[in-house]
């Protein structure tokens, strides 16, 4: 856990840097190296390694806006998954997704960009696998700011109905955006929202990582054995802003100080400590974590963009009635039509 939790660290501070290049003084989003938004989770850390600890590449997760510390933690190619952050034909999407569209079928991750996506595919993925007979789970990662949307109260539902194997994880940092939880959400407690559909709702409220994986280890062994759905909360902290770029105006610095304070990593390396683990060996590992994102960056930026043709490639398109009568008579009239 400690592995993966220093790995996505150091990997999202090295993406901050390279995205912030070519985008400064005045801001442009589209200039750099990374184009478009992204949405880094330090913070997150201990959330992804707890839960991912427990589940095996036939195991389906599914993430929301901040995937990279899930991703890491579920074994997504680091170098491919890079690749597509930076936009390159090699990428787990052919550079065509970003940072919030990764998919890897290789463990089973994907993730969206639209708020409480990832829950009713993985009730689907938790569905066939009750259906195949199998003791394969699923896990939804989500934001606070995500369970007040419907795609997550139906799935909620239709989980507990069919005592479905799959476990809800939402990720607590107190913002749902810009906006404070207290402001936008009825409960302190996210976890409530399971006694509403009659399934077991779990808190963590602190963001430590042997604490997850205590409450990951349960609620996954539920689910492998054919008892149904978890929905557990986790107390996690936001170091950066929503999105890179985000001034955070709306945000106290007593509570950017707060999140800075809790560091989950200090956390894990203490109990290593008080395990026997020596500095050495703690360094180590972190060593080898910085020296793979290192690589995996500079594979990524030596990596060829895509054709601009290629924009036209792995679409899903439904083409208006008649269009398949119209084209071929449109080529035989040289288009005057």
């Amino acid at each position: 856990m400690y592995d993966d939790m220093v790995t996505a660290r150091y990997y999202e501070e090295r993406l901050q840097e390279e995205y912030l290049e070519g985008k400064q003084p005045a801001f442009d989003i589209s200039a750099g190296p990374i184009p478009g938004e992204l949405h880094l989770a330090a913070g997150h850390e201990a959330s992804g390694a707890g839960v991912c600890r427990h589940l095996r590449d036939v195991d389906t997760v599914t993430a929301p806006h901040r995937p990279h510390h899930v991703a890491i933690a579920k074994g997504v190619d680091l170098k491919r998954m890079t690749a597509e952050i930076f936009g390159r034909q090699t990428g787990l999407g052919k550079g065509k997704g970003g940072h919030m569209h990764l998919f890897d079928p290789d463990v089973n991750f994907a993730c969206s960009g639209i708020i409480a996506q990832g829950c009713p595919p993985a009730v689907g993925a938790a569905l066939a696998s009750k259906k195949r007979n199998q003791d394969s789970v699923a896990v939804a990662f989500l934001g606070e700011g995500a369970i007040d949307q419907g795609g997550f109260f139906e799935s909620l539902n239709l989980a507990s109905v069919q005592e479905l194997p799959v476990v809800f994880v939402v990720e607590d940092n107190d913002w749902a955006i810009s906006m404070p939880k207290s402001r936008v959400t009825d409960v302190e407690d996210g976890s409530r929202r399971a006694d509403g559909f009659d399934l077991p709702g779990v808190r963590v409220d602190h963001d430590d990582a042997v604490a997850v994986y205590e409450a990951a280890g349960e609620a996954i062994g539920r689910a492998r054995d054919g008892n149904g759905p978890t929905l557990i909360e986790v107390q996690v902290h936001r170091r950066m802003g929503h999105f890179m770029g985000d001034a955070q105006a709306y945000r106290p610095d007593e509570d950017k100080e707060r999140a800075t304070e809790r560091d989950s990593i200090e956390r894990i390396e203490a109990d290593l400590r008080e395990q026997g683990v020596e500095d050495h060996e703690i360094e180590s590992i972190r060593e080898k974590a910085h020296d793979r994102v290192n690589e995996a960056i500079e594979w990524a930026k030596d990596q060829p963009e895509p054709d601009p043709e290629e924009a036209y490639e792995d679409v899903f398109t439904n083409s208006p009635s008649g269009v398949e009568e119209i084209e071929p008579m449109l080529e035989a009239t040289g288009g005057d039509e």
